[in-house]
């Protein structure tokens, strides 16, 4: 990643430490002064003396795991085994062409192992996730409903198989509908806010959002015509996620 603070950071610094996506909050909350007093042990830890120059020792051999659909990887101080069970020198070897695998057995059948207690226990079930949304968390003043984590009933369709910046349309029968596995865990009164796109021809168009017995309806009053927008920054071609609309 590139990082730019003129006031402390050297231009031009590079830093070669063991890092991953887990330290960001640990590393940013360093920068911002702020201590953090989570009861939960992170994941992460912060690179900022690292990234600022007064880091005493670079020495880092904690094990650091990749999991993504199925595939993994991990890494420890220089030395990163992929999902295929070959290990590489970062340091002699950023492009990874090398396999080493076989000059460091007991590394690697270190890693090996550690990859497989992690796909064992804490990638368990890491497709299998049908958490609801808790609406009127008392720690939480909003909740978001996306589109791109609705299901839906009928012929509506998604604007892009990649969920991401995805949305709804064609929603042409009253029989249809859109909804989410929600949890609400305590009483309460709760105001809605809708944002939408709506076609001129469509104004009038009636809205019911229902949990349980509760049951609420709204007409759509103002149309909203918009086009998708992002194509205009795009350097080559038709991008594969979903354009956006401003809502």
């Amino acid at each position: 990643m590139l990082i730019r603070w003129p006031d402390r950071i050297k231009p031009g610094t590079v830093v070669k430490r063991n890092g991953a996506a887990i330290d960001l909050l640990p590393t940013l909350a360093d920068f911002a002064g702020i201590e953090l007093t989570s009861k939960k042990k992170l994941d992460g830890r912060s690179l900022s003396a690292a990234i600022l120059g007064n880091e005493k020792s670079n020495k880092d051999n904690r094990l650091i795991h990749s999991f993504w659909r199925g595939r993994q990887s991990v890494k420890t101080g220089k030395f990163r085994l992929d999902q295929k069970g070959k290990l590489y020198d970062l340091v002699s070897d950023p492009g990874q062409y090398t396999d080493i695998s076989k000059k460091t057995p007991k590394l690697t059948q270190r890693l090996r192992s550690a990859m497989a207690a992690f796909k064992a226990n804490d990638a368990k079930d890491y497709d299998k996730d049908d958490r609801p949304f808790v609406i009127g968390h008392p720690d939480y003043q909003y909740t978001q409903l996306p589109a791109r984590d609705a299901s839906w009933t009928g012929v509506i369709k998604r604007s892009n198989k990649f969920p991401n910046c995805s949305y709804l349309s064609n929603w042409t029968s009253v029989d249809d509908k859109i909804y989410w596995q929600v949890k609400v865990p305590a009483n309460g009164t709760f105001d809605v806010e809708l944002q939408y796109a709506c076609r001129n021809a469509d104004v009038g168009a009636e809205l019911e959002l229902s949990f349980n017995g509760s049951k609420v309806r709204r007409k759509i009053t103002q149309a909203h015509e918009v086009p998708e927008r992002g194509g205009e920054n795009d350097r080559t071609g038709k991008r594969a996620e979903s354009y956006v609309k401003d809502w």
